[in-house]
């Protein structure tokens, strides 16, 4: 027995006596990236860091099924810097659904291996290839990207996957939805059999089991969390409004509640504009991003909502990925039709176990919409009545 627990590593001996590993400092990784996970104020694991990076730092290909928010991409970044060879050719391949997550995920890597040396790339569609080309002829030994830039670049001869070691498949579930499967499909028959793989998402659709089946070794499963975005941690409420005074309960709810950090949610790229236009006349420090925005309006209106704006308007296409820990509201400008919608709308507030609150304006004769949301993301939705 005393032999038996000589060969386990302390977090595989903490686990089989039901003790939390939760520091980073105690896991088996280099003192280069503890240092660097300190200096960004990574000390304590999230439950998805504490169960992943363990297997992942000894080669096991993983299925993780966790929300947006609850620190993932540290879990696979972590193990992937601490293995990873310095070399001129990529060694790493992250895929994203969005330009804004692949930015986020880039910056996250750059600072974990800033000690170590570890060079990350980021491409996406909508900017320079030619900046991106130079870039990559410099040298990477990650490559963080949206599918269709990454296809296209190795297509055209400037993107060498042959020595990717490490593959990642984030927010595989919105990449679904975006229809990027295909895509996805191609990219990884292109890469070496002997990589190691993760797999990434909120949900498990079955074209993602599938996909996981064909291209995976004997991966582990790794579930954190239910099934779908946990909206428990979250207050929700809702007004109702005729259609012509929305703006003002916008006006009336900001006054009386007060939220800071704050993404609107508006069905149309007019609704973003009118909206924001009007938060802008009465005085608020906000912003938005839609799809008429060109890719560097868009990364200038979400480096200030980062820094000094508090609100951030936008339609469900545009803001698909977008990761900021410090959101406190969601506001529904407009009522998604499918509860799915809401649900993954209001899972960008409550991130790492903190609060959130939702607030809906609904319009009359959407009430049977409310018992919707209600009923399959089980909470309750509380009426407010607003001052006028």
């Amino acid at each position: 027995m005393v032999l038996l627990f000589m060969n386990l590593s302390f977090a595989g001996f903490s686990r089989m006596v039901g003790i939390s590993m939760s520091k980073f400092e105690e896991c088996n990784i280099k003192e280069d990236l503890k240092s660097d996970l300190k200096r960004m104020g990574f000390v304590d694991m999230t439950a998805v860091q504490e169960r992943t990076i363990e297997p992942a730092l000894a080669g096991r290909d993983l299925i993780i099924r966790s929300k947006t928010g609850s620190g993932k991409t540290a879990a696979y970044l972590v193990p992937i810097i601490n293995n990873i060879s310095l070399g001129r050719k990529p060694s790493a391949l992250i895929v994203l659904p969005t330009r804004e997550l692949a930015l986020q995920v880039h910056g996250v890597a750059e600072k974990l291996g800033h000690s170590s040396r570890i060079r990350s790339t980021v491409i996406y569609g909508g900017a320079s290839m030619s900046r991106q080309i130079e870039l990559l002829d410099r040298g990477t030994d990650i490559i963080v990207g949206t599918p269709g830039r990454i296809l296209d670049l190795h297509e055209r001869g400037f993107l060498n996957l042959s020595a990717v070691k490490y593959f990642v498949l984030d927010e595989a579930d919105v990449m679904l939805d975006m229809g990027f499967i295909d895509d996805i499909k191609r990219m990884m028959s292109l890469l070496r059999e002997d990589k190691q793989t993760f797999i990434l998402s909120a949900t498990m659709p079955e074209e993602i089991i599938d996909m996981a089946n064909d291209f995976m070794r004997d991966p582990e499963t790794i579930i954190v969390g239910s099934d779908e975005v946990t909206v428990k941690e979250i207050y929700h409420y809702y007004a109702i409004s005729k259609r012509n005074r929305k703006l003002h309960v916008l006006q009336t709810y900001l006054k009386t509640y007060g939220p800071q950090k704050t993404i609107i949610f508006s069905r149309t790229k007019v609704g973003t504009k009118m909206v924001c236009d009007f938060l802008l006349n009465m005085g608020y420090n906000a912003v938005m991003i839609n799809g008429d925005m060109s890719q560097s309006q868009r990364e200038r209106a979400m480096y200030l909502f980062r820094n000094r704006a508090d609100y951030l308007v936008a339609t469900n296409v545009a803001a698909r990925g977008i990761d900021i820990r410090d959101v406190t509201d969601i506001i529904n400008f407009d009522l998604p039709d499918d509860p799915k919608v809401y649900v993954h709308r209001v899972g960008r507030t409550a991130r790492l176990g903190s609060e959130g609150r939702a607030f809906s304006i609904v319009e009359e004769g959407q009430r049977d919409a409310v018992y919707q949301i209600e009923h399959m993301a089980r909470v309750s939705l509380k009426q407010i009545k607003l001052q006028e």
